[in-house]
């Protein structure tokens, strides 16, 4: 499956759930996408295992106040309990989240992602998933939250938790496929 000509954006900082970033970076990669770390970290960020231990160091390739949706077939929004609580409350994060769904293009958030489309209204009228944790703040933003492996509503796809990140690579790859 050849998605050469497709370009995703993944969205994230310092504190990124390191799995929720390289698990589908890899299967995009490896699917022949072209994959860009778009952050207003600048330079390098911090990944995570879990919230306490330090993984990896990953290069920003795209400052967040420069990405355009326009550029863009996809946004991957990947986990990590400081990444997304960093994000939801970064303006151009939030305007960059806003621009996909203005756009109509797919947007994917795994475990604590979803916050974000909390922050933004864009989880009002949506059904969706995510980390048990943000259930009620979800569905106070006016989603519908499931408790399911995968949550494919329009354009937005989401997922739990990194137990299920080979069914949520999947989706991504059908999306793009499409």
């Amino acid at each position: 499956m050849a998605l050469s000509d497709k370009k995703i954006a993944f969205l994230l900082t310092r504190g990124v759930e390191q799995v929720e970033l390289t698990s589908p970076r890899t299967a995009l990669d490896e699917a022949g996408a072209q994959t860009f770390i778009v952050s207003p970290s600048e330079g390098t960020l911090q990944a995570m295992e879990g919230d306490w231990e330090h993984a990896e160091v990953f290069d920003v390739d795209v400052p967040v106040a420069d990405a355009d949706a326009d550029d863009y077939d996809m946004l991957v929004l990947p986990g990590g309990t400081l990444n997304a609580d960093s994000l939801r409350l970064d303006a151009d994060a939030g305007a960059l989240v806003e621009a996909f769904f203005a756009a109509g293009k797919p947007v994917a958030a795994i475990c604590h992602a979803p916050w974000i489309l909390a922050q933004t209204g864009l989880a009002k009228g949506r059904r969706l998933t995510s980390y048990e944790s943000l259930k009620v703040d979800l569905q106070n933003a006016g989603a519908t939250w499931e408790d399911s492996e995968l949550v494919v509503d329009g354009n937005l796809i989401t997922s739990r938790n990194p137990g299920d990140l080979e069914v949520f690579n999947k989706a991504l790859i059908e999306t793009l496929s499409k």
